[in-house]
């Protein structure tokens, strides 16, 4: 007997992982703490077997641990009878209110067994919906961007919880930074949205994000070497006009593919 924590992934019904759906359909008791998890949630089950929590919208954190109690009563006993799911938009372990259930649940129900099935989450999906590919050897810093923060330091940054975007870009840009900007995405719910104008996006959204990078910051790829061919004219050429003889493979993309794949020994 169990309780899950389901991460729903970004939003759209199907994107749950196959493993979430499973769950989903074999628990006795879904539990949802908010309408945009819960529409997501029956898609995959009857209405019959949803619970709903009460969590209520504050920064009291004396009426927020008082909350999390109650749903971890709820909760534990269900759970030592049968499976229960509790699901969350994204991934449960990733800026998500089921960390707070499971902590309320260690400290007052420790008997309970808690397993987390993963999500897609918002980190991942961002780089999908606005065209962006962070290539291997990367660094990519998670930040929040609450009431207009402006985070900076790192090459690149996905920014959560953007919900003063004016004040963020006048920040970002003045670090140096290009910003592109994502609401809703991937979310049947409400209108997605990607736009460089903070302009477009400056009414209050929890579920706005941003993705910064350093203006000038400069990556060389492996495979730019393929533009050689256009360069010289010649499928049969290398960079430095010597011939190719291996079937058409560039030596030097050769070493540089295999020490990006860990085969170059002590060579970092």
């Amino acid at each position: 007997m169990t309780l899950y924590g389901v991460g729903l992934g970004p939003g759209e019904a199907d994107l749950v992982t196959v493993r979430g759906k499973e769950v989903l359909e074999n628990a006795d008791v879904v539990y949802s703490p908010g309408r945009l998890s819960r529409t997501v949630a029956l898609e995959h089950v009857d209405e019959s077997k949803i619970g709903d929590l009460d969590f209520p919208m504050t920064k009291d954190e004396e009426k927020l641990r008082a909350a999390w109690k109650e749903a971890a009563a709820e909760i534990a006993p269900n759970a030592r009878d049968g499976d229960v799911a509790f699901v969350t938009l994204g991934d449960p372990n990733v800026y998500s209110t089921f960390g707070h259930l499971r902590r309320t649940i260690d400290a007052f129900h420790p008997d309970v067994d808690l397993e987390i099935v993963p999500g897609v989450s918002a980190v991942t999906a961002f780089a999908t919906a606005l065209g962006v590919e962070i290539e291997a050897g990367a660094g990519l810093s998670l930040r929040e961007a609450a009431a207009g923060h402006s985070p900076t330091g790192p090459d690149r940054m996905i920014l959560f919880k953007v919900t003063d975007a004016p004040a963020t870009h006048e920040g970002l840009v003045e670090a140096g930074y290009d910003v592109t900007y994502g609401r809703r995405l991937f979310m049947e719910q409400g209108e997605t949205l990607v736009t460089g104008d903070p302009a477009e996006i400056d009414e209050r959204d929890y579920y706005t994000l941003a993705y910064a990078e350093k203006a000038d910051l400069e990556v060389e790829q492996a495979t730019a070497a393929f533009q050689t061919e256009d360069e010289t004219g010649s499928e049969d050429a290398t960079t430095d006009g010597e011939p190719v003889t291996d079937g058409g493979e560039v030596v030097d993309l050769e070493r540089a593919e295999g020490c990006e794949g860990g085969d170059c020994g002590g060579h970092r």
